[in-house]
């Protein structure tokens, strides 16, 4: 028992208590050094973000300064627009009052040409007088020798007819004279119409000039509207832009033969009155621009008692969106319909697919 107590006595615990203590260790070492890592790689992300965000911060600036730009390029834009606006008025008065006075010199150059004919009428008539008296002159003279009685007659009638031809001489003379006068009138009256004539030349041109360049504004705004109409419809195949034009499958917006517009096309049509209004803020007032609604079918016949014919049917569905259109807001004198009927197709094949494309709705942005 004595030895077996000495025995326990003997035991020594501080050989597992370093090994616990070590494994402890080494597992606050490998914590550590997982924070350390994480801490790392949290400053770098951190780091990646601050540069993106300057990145951004720099974009932002630039896209700023672009969009000052482009406003101050716009307002210039306006103010050109103003003063060509302003020119073209002048000019089309100048246009005006040269027209009033091309037409009053026109009047008098036919006032002066005929009284220039009649005084050449007056001329030939006192012509023929002077022929004729010269003619009897020439016979009296011719009668001298028949008797003396009938020579001293002859002589007083030579002597009345040499006094008349003389006087019929003298008025050819004045009126001679007369149509000279006339004449250069004549010649400065038509030069004056020519340089008239150049200077309308001129302004059409200039007046041309400008026509054209507010067209190709319109076609800006066209594209414009077209652009943002697409965005705003998104992409479908029932809905295309072809030439200057965009197209809209009937089916989209009213059932068969009908002009009542569907729920689907109220849908379409409220997002075309939405892009309408939002550019038509942003078209000049004087810019005369108008959307034209034209309704087209296919040449299969209609004949019912509301529609005798595919005219009626794609008149009366054009009309049927512009009185949506205008009960959107959109000004009654900025919108048109027409109908076509089955006149204008852009397929003349006789499938149902040809059928489907001729069976559409065009919208155009043009001018009055």
């Amino acid at each position: 028992m004595a030895s077996l107590s000495r025995r326990r006595r003997g035991l020594d615990f501080w050989p597992g208590f370093v090994d616990a203590l070590a494994s402890l260790l080494m597992v606050m070492v490998f914590v550590i050094l997982i924070f350390v890592i994480g801490q790392f790689v949290l400053a770098d992300a951190v780091s990646g973000r601050d540069r993106a965000l300057a990145r951004l911060n720099a974009e932002l600036s630039a896209l700023a300064q672009s969009l000052s730009l482009e406003k101050a390029a716009r307002a210039h834009a306006e103010n050109q627009l103003g003063e060509l606006s302003a020119s073209l008025a002048a000019a089309q008065r100048e246009r005006e009052t040269l027209s009033a006075e091309l037409q009053q010199s026109q009047t008098t150059l036919a006032e002066q040409r005929s009284e220039a004919a009649r005084l050449g009428a007056d001329i030939a008539a006192l012509q023929r007088l002077k022929e004729e008296l010269e003619a009897e002159v020439a016979r009296l003279a011719s009668a001298l020798d028949t008797s003396e009685r009938g020579l001293k007659e002859q002589t007083e009638l030579s002597a009345q007819a040499i006094a008349q031809v003389e006087l019929l001489n003298r008025q050819l003379a004045a009126v001679r004279s007369q149509l000279e006068e006339l004449n250069k009138a004549l010649a400065v009256a038509e030069a004056a119409a020519r340089d008239k004539d150049l200077r309308i030349e001129e302004l059409g041109r200039e007046l041309n000039l400008a026509l054209a360049a507010r067209v190709q504004e319109l076609a800006r705004y066209r594209s414009e509207f077209f652009g943002r109409l697409r965005a705003v419809l998104g992409e479908r195949k029932d809905i295309q832009i072809v030439g200057d034009r965009f197209v809209f499958s009937s089916e989209v917006l009213f059932p068969t033969a009908s002009d009542e517009v569907s729920a689907e096309g109220m849908i379409q049509l409220t997002r075309l009155a939405e892009t309408l209004k939002t550019l038509a803020a942003e078209i000049p007032t004087d810019l005369p621009w108008v959307l034209q609604v034209d309704g087209h079918t296919d040449r299969r016949p209609i004949a019912t008692a509301r529609f005798p014919s595919n005219w009626e049917l794609s008149t009366a569905r054009a009309l049927a969106i512009v009185k949506f259109l205008r009960n959107q807001g959109i000004p009654a004198q900025r919108l048109a319909a027409t109908g076509y009927g089955e006149f204008h197709p852009l397929d003349a094949g006789s499938s149902e697919e040809a059928y489907a494309r001729n069976r559409r709705i065009e919208l155009k942005l043009t001018s009055r």
